[in-house]
C-alpha cells in the first residue's frame, strides 16, 4: 500500500509540474497510469479528477496570488465547462471516451504545431476577446470528462493559439479547471460513486506539493518560451494518441 502511494505521489507531482507551468497534461498523464495499470475508464476518470478538484484548486489560487489570471475570461470559461463536464461524465458512462479521441487528437496536433509556428515566426500578442469561448468551455468540459483529461490541452491550447497572452491564459484555464473538475466528481460520486482512495490520495499530495512552484515557473518564464512549450507538449501528447489508436 505504502509503494502504491509513493508511487502516485510521485506522478501526482510531475503530471502537475507540467500542467501547473504550461496548463494541460495533469489528467491525461494521470488516466494513462490508471489505465495502464488496468483501471476501467469511468473509473480512471472519476478518481483522477476527484484528485484533480484539490490539486486545481491550489494551483488556481497559486496563479490568482501572481496575477496570471484574467478575470473575464474566467467567467465566460468556468459556467460553460461546469455544464459540459456534468454531460461528459453522464456520457461515459453509456458512450466509451475512445469513440471520439481520434478526433481530438487529430484537432490537437494541428492546433499544436499551428501554436509553435507562431511562437517560432511572431512575438505573442495578448488578445482582448478571446472568440468562441462558450462552445471552447463547453466542448472542453465534456471532452474533459469523456477522456479523463484533456480541459488544459483543449482549451489553453486553443485560447494561445488565438493570440492570448501564454501567462494569463494557463493561470485562468488553471483556476477554472477547479469549477469543471469539481461538477464531473460531484457528477461521478452520484452515478458511479469513488473507489481507488490510496491512489487518489497519492496524487492529490503530490499535486498540492508542486502546484504553488508550477505557477512561479509560469510567472517568469517569457511568453515566448511559455508558447513554444505549450505547442510542444500538445504536438507530443496528440500524436502519441493517436499512435496507440494505431492496431
Amino acid at each position: 500500500m505504502w509503494e502504491d502511494l509513493l508511487l502516485f505521489v510521485a506522478v501526482g507531482l510531475a503530471a502537475q509540474m507540467i500542467d501547473g507551468a504550461i496548463g494541460m497534461a495533469y489528467g491525461v498523464t494521470s488516466t494513462s497510469v490508471l489505465l495502464s495499470l488496468g483501471v476501467p475508464p469511468a473509473t480512471a476518470s472519476a478518481a483522477v479528477h476527484a484528485a484533480e478538484t484539490f490539486t486545481t484548486g491550489v494551483s488556481g489560487l497559486a496563479h490568482w496570488h501572481l496575477r496570471n489570471i484574467d478575470h473575464g475570461l474566467l467567467r465566460r470559461l468556468a459556467i460553460p465547462g461546469m455544464i459540459g463536464g456534468a454531460i461528459g461524465a453522464c456520457l461515459l458512462t453509456a458512450i466509451p471516451g475512445e469513440t471520439v479521441r481520434p478526433f481530438v487528437n487529430a484537432y490537437l496536433l494541428l492546433l499544436g504545431l499551428f501554436i509553435l509556428w507562431r511562437a517560432l515566426t511572431r512575438r505573442p500578442h495578448g488578445a482582448p476577446s478571446p472568440r468562441q469561448v462558450v462552445p471552447l468551455g463547453l466542448v472542453g468540459g465534456g471532452l474533459d470528462a469523456m477522456g479523463g483529461g484533456g480541459w488544459g490541452a483543449i482549451v489553453t491550447s486553443t485560447l494561445v493559439g488565438q493570440g492570448t497572452k501564454p501567462r494569463y491564459a494557463i493561470g485562468t484555464v488553471n483556476l477554472s479547471e477547479f469549477f469543471v473538475t469539481a461538477t464531473i466528481t460531484a457528477t461521478f460520486l452520484l452515478t458511479i460513486g469513488l473507489a481507488l482512495w490510496p491512489m487518489i490520495a497519492g496524487l492529490v499530495i503530490g499535486g498540492i506539493v508542486a502546484a504553488p512552484f508550477a505557477a512561479y515557473v509560469t510567472r517568469h518564464l517569457p511568453d515566448r518560451a511559455l508558447m513554444a512549450l505549450v505547442g510542444l507538449v500538445v504536438v507530443v501528447l496528440s500524436v502519441r494518441g493517436l499512435l496507440r489508436l494505431l492496431p
